[in-house]
Formats: C-alpha cells, structure tokens, sequence
C-alpha cells in the first residue's frame, strides 16, 4: 500500500463486550474496524469491553485491518480510564465521541501522552453536535495526531431535533461543512452511520451520495454493509480506465509541447489530472489490501 494513502471505504463498529462480534469481525473484508465501548455497551459491561478491545488490539488476528477503539465521552466517568487503556493497547487511532473544541482534543491529547501513547496511534474526532459543526475547522486544525474526523449523524440530527429522512438534506449543510473543514486542514474525514441494515436501497444510496460529496468511506453497523460500502467508495474499472488515459495523455502532450490536451473530446487540465492521480492511487492501495 501506498506509504501516504490509506483507504477507509468501510470503518465497521463492533461491540467491545461481544465476543462473538470480535471474533467475527477477523473475517469480514472492512478497511477498518471501531471497536466499540460506548453506545453498544451497556454500564456494566464498560470494563469487560475495555479489556476485551485491548486484547483485540494486540492479538495480531485482525490482518491488515485499521484498528481503533472507541472509548467514552468527557462527559462520562469511564473516560479517562478509557483512554489510558486505549492509550496502552496502541491501536492505530483512538475514537474520541463529542468533540466539540481544541480544547478537548488537547485534554485528550494530554491523558494520551501522559500514559505514554505510542506515537502511531492517532485520534479520530467525532463531530455529532451543532458546537462540532461551528468549530470543524478549528477541531481540524488543533493537532498533528489528530488524523481523522468521523460524522455522528445520529446525535447530530437528535440535536438539531432534525428527521433523519432519504437524502439527508436536514444534515447537508452539516456534513459539507465538515467536510470542507476536513479538505482545509489536509485531513480523513468518514461519513455517519446509515441506520436500517434492512433497506439495502437505501443504504446504497446514501453511500453513492457521501462519496459524490468527497467522504472518504463511511461508518457502518452491520457486516452486510461493508461489501457494498466498499464498492461505493472505491474507483470503478471505468474509472481507473480513464484515469490512466487522461494521464497518459497529458503526459504525451507535455513530452511533445502541446497546449491542449484532450481525451474523449474533453480538454484535459491539471485538476483532472490530479482527480486522475488519485483515482490510480485509491485502486493501488485497494489492490494492496488483498496482497
């Protein structure tokens, strides 16, 4: 795979004190995966799934696979505990819930460090609140170890009392704008969960509409997503058949001194070659993963 890019079509969550989850989350083709402490685990359970996501981490059975973890919000008293263990298992990212400032990435960044985090393991920052949206750029922006934001679509439209309709357009201007902040700040952002595993229509849809907005992958909640997630979000042959034409082409007509460039009667500029590039390099890494 290629040293600067990493696909995360698919980021699937699974439940920190469900054995049979984790197990059966070695077998299933995601990019990544969140191994979860929050939501999905109930008060009782939040140590067990803290031990049991740790070991995860480091029992080397999970493949290629991205592995994160997610621990509890500030506002909740498993928090610290939560990242220290997080902190000491060294996955490669730390899924933070309701970050709504620089502030709390650097108080997150600061119990990380004291419990001398490795210095692979990044955060990954959830935007789920109107606070969130207002400051995306500034959350963007307010650490190098912060490498990816991750939409909580969920919390976001219970906090905008929006409904959670086909198409989304409740949540657009929320989603766009984090995206932008994501592109300004050079960094990973995922697109929100889709919530009925029985309308695979509709989860295909909204997949198709998050990777036409720019996402880079999105966040899942049922293995039977991930295959088509990662159809959605990867380059189709079509794709990458052109994409080496057009760079082709524009490499010949700088070889030869040509002003204008064209493939299938299109003029060729550099923005499409740089769409081009990325294109090959997306399907390079994907390639990679099954190597």
């Amino acid at each position: 795979m290629s040293e600067t890019l990493r696909v995360r079509r698919s980021v699937l969550y699974m439940p920190g004190a469900n054995a049979k989850a984790l197990e059966k989350a070695k077998t299933l083709p995601c990019d990544a995966i969140i191994f979860d402490t929050e939501d999905s685990v109930a008060p009782d359970a939040k140590a067990d799934a803290r031990e049991q996501v740790a070991a995860a981490v480091a029992s080397g059975a999970y493949g290629g696979r991205e592995l994160t973890i997610r621990v509890n919000s500030s506002e909740t008293e498993w928090h610290e505990a939560d990242l220290r263990s997080a902190a000491a298992a060294g996955p490669a990212g730390i899924v933070v819930p309701k970050i709504d400032s620089a502030a709390e990435v650097a108080a997150v960044e600061r119990i990380l460090e004291s419990a001398g985090v490795p210095d692979h393991t990044r955060i990954w920052a959830m935007l789920e609140t109107p606070a969130a949206v207002e400051h995306a750029v500034e959350i963007a922006t307010s650490s190098e170890r912060l490498e990816v934001l991750v939409m909580g679509t969920n919390d976001l439209a219970k906090e905008l009392r929006a409904a959670l309709v086909p198409g989304r357009a409740p949540l657009l201007w929320g989603l766009g704008r984090c995206l932008n902040a994501a592109r300004f700040a050079g960094k990973v952002i995922l697109d929100g969960v889709y919530n009925d595993v029985r309308n695979p229509e509709g989860f295909a849809e909204e997949c198709a509409q998050g990777a036409a907005m720019g996402f880079d992958g999105k966040t899942l909640i049922h293995p039977t997503q991930v295959e088509p997630c990662n159809e959605a979000f990867s380059p189709s042959p079509e794709e990458v058949e052109h994409s080496r034409r057009v760079i082709e082409a524009f490499e010949q007509g700088l070889a030869e001194g040509v002003g204008v460039v064209t493939v299938d009667g299109r003029m060729i500029e550099n923005l499409h070659v740089d769409n081009a590039r990325r294109a090959l390099a997306i399907a390079d890494a994907i390639e990679a993963l099954s190597d």
